[in-house]
Order: C-alpha cells, then sequence, then structure tokens
C-alpha cells in the first residue's frame, strides 16, 4: 500500500464567505415559512419514491450503469467544469479499499464528500438569474436515476453498518435530495454552495475553498463519520481533483489541524459492490 499524501496544508483560521458566496437576499418570516412548507413537500415525495421503490438490486444498478455509459443520461459537464460523464481521469489512486476500507469506515474518524447523484438535465446553472434555491423547478434536479443512486448508497451504507454523524449539504435542490434520498436526514449551508458565476477567477476559487476547507479538516465526533454532500467545482478547489462522475464519493481522513489525506473514491456503484461481498 502506498504512503498517502497531504493534499491541503491548514494556514491557522479560515475566513467564511457568508450570503454573498450563496448569492440568496435575506428572506422575511413569512418567505422563510413557504420555503420550508415547499421543502417539506418536495421531502415527502421523495420518502414516497423510497417507499415504493424498496430495495434496488445491484444487477439493476449494474444495467443502468451501463445505458449511462452507452449514452443515456449523462453528466452535468460541472458546474462551471468541462466534460462529460467518464471523460476525465483524476490520476487518483485509493490508499485503502475493499474490507480495509470497510473496517476504517466502521471505526469512525473520517469525511465522506459526496457528489450529487446524476440530474436530469446536463447545463450549469451557477449563474442562471431565474435560480430560486428555494424553487426546485428553477433549478437541475435529480433524475430517476440519481434517485436510485442515492438509494443504492442508502442501502449500502446500512448492510455496512456504516456509522453516520453528522450530514450536511449544499442549498442547491440536488444536493439535499440526495442527502436525504441516501441518509434520511441532512442539515444545509451555504458554505458548500458552488460560486454564482461562469467563470471563476482565482479568488472566487479560494472563497468556495476557505468555505468547504472546515468541513474537510475537523475530526468528525468519536465513532461517526461526516458526510458531505456538494458539488463538483468546490471539491476541486479544496483537494485538486475534479469529482466525476456525479454521485462519486471522496473518503478523507483529517488531522484536526489543518490537513486532510484522500483515503479513496467510491462511486454508487462500488459502495454497492462492498456491501455484496460482505
Amino acid at each position: 500500500m502506498r504512503q498517502s499524501t497531504k493534499i491541503w496544508t491548514g494556514v491557522g483560521a479560515f475566513a467564511l464567505v457568508g450570503a454573498a458566496l450563496a448569492g440568496i437576499p435575506q428572506l422575511s418570516d413569512a418567505q422563510a415559512r413557504d420555503r420550508a412548507a415547499s421543502e417539506d413537500s418536495a421531502i415527502a415525495s421523495l420518502s414516497d419514491f423510497s417507499e415504493l421503490e424498496g430495495d434496488i438490486t445491484l444487477n439493476a444498478m449494474q444495467t443502468e450503469v451501463a445505458q449511462v455509459d452507452a449514452g443515456g443520461e449523462g453528466g452535468e459537464g460541472g458546474e462551471g467544469g468541462e466534460g462529460g460523464e467518464g471523460s476525465y481521469d483524476s490520476g487518483f489512486e485509493d490508499v485503502v479499499s475493499g474490507a480495509d476500507l470497510r473496517d476504517a469506515l466502521a471505526e469512525g474518524g473520517h469525511v465522506i464528500y459526496f457528489r450529487h447523484a446524476t440530474t436530469e438535465k446536463d447545463y450549469a446553472d451557477q449563474a442562471d438569474p431565474n435560480i430560486d434555491l428555494s424553487d426546485c423547478s428553477t433549478q437541475r434536479t435529480l433524475s430517476e436515476y440519481g434517485w436510485r443512486q442515492s438509494l443504492i448508497i442508502r442501502d449500502a451504507f446500512a448492510d455496512l453498518e456504516i456509522p453516520v454523524g453528522e450530514v450536511i449539504s449544499s442549498q442547491y435542490c440536488r444536493a439535499w435530495q440526495t442527502a436525504q434520498l441516501a441518509f434520511g436526514r441532512y442539515e444545509k449551508t451555504e458554505d458548500l454552495n458552488f460560486y454564482p458565476a461562469e467563470e471563476y477567477t482565482d479568488e472566487q476559487f479560494a472563497q468556495m475553498r476557505d468555505a468547504v476547507m472546515p468541513y474537510l479538516v475537523e475530526v468528525p465526533e468519536a465513532g461517526t463519520n461526516r458526510v458531505l454532500v456538494g458539488h463538483d467545482d468546490v471539491f476541486e478547489s479544496a483537494a485538486g481533483i475534479y469529482p466525476e462522475p456525479q454521485g462519486i464519493a471522496y473518503v478523507l481522513t483529517p488531522d484536526g489541524q489543518g490537513e486532510f489525506t484522500l483515503v479513496a473514491n467510491m462511486t454508487p456503484e462500488d459502495w454497492a459492490l462492498l456491501a455484496a461481498s460482505e
């Protein structure tokens, strides 16, 4: 097994970006109530789908993966990134895999960063002036394939008995929907949002990095793993790796002193295969 490599070295306190990163105005009490009601309704719809679908078999997942690879629902091209599904090779090699990865996650102490599951449309919406984070109809949302990916993750984590503590998502519907389907809960934060611009400046890229880094380098509560559900450019800003395809997860080990080590990357199918090997 090769020596792990430190990806980021902290330099002290992090400057969180705040509302400017999300590009969202402050809500009135009435608007906040309407937003909460809308989200509760959306969560109920996701729960209905989860109950109807039941267990998703590995064979079914493998079939759908093949269909996507053959030209089915494809990738988003990134929230500002380029290329379709399967077109990017990060060059990252797992440090831990198989039973060793399962055992490591069972002990807790890791951060698992998911890029949201597959979406319906292939377009970058980060600079759309009509986007409303309280209205999923203005955003890219999960496709049925993305729902199935999320349920595959749900079932695999249950089978593997991976202890999950915090579940934190961005404010975008495709992120919290993934979290809700896979883990049944989430806490939203603008710190996992991507910057609302078509082309990022170095300063904007740094702002995304500074916002997400505290979640990556802080050690989770003992015996648990922290789950983050966000976006491609946000992860790339911190780790220097573009996470592809949609639904992929990177497992990190934080040291609590401003650094983390990349341990492994897992697609939804990989989680299912790991659970099937039990």
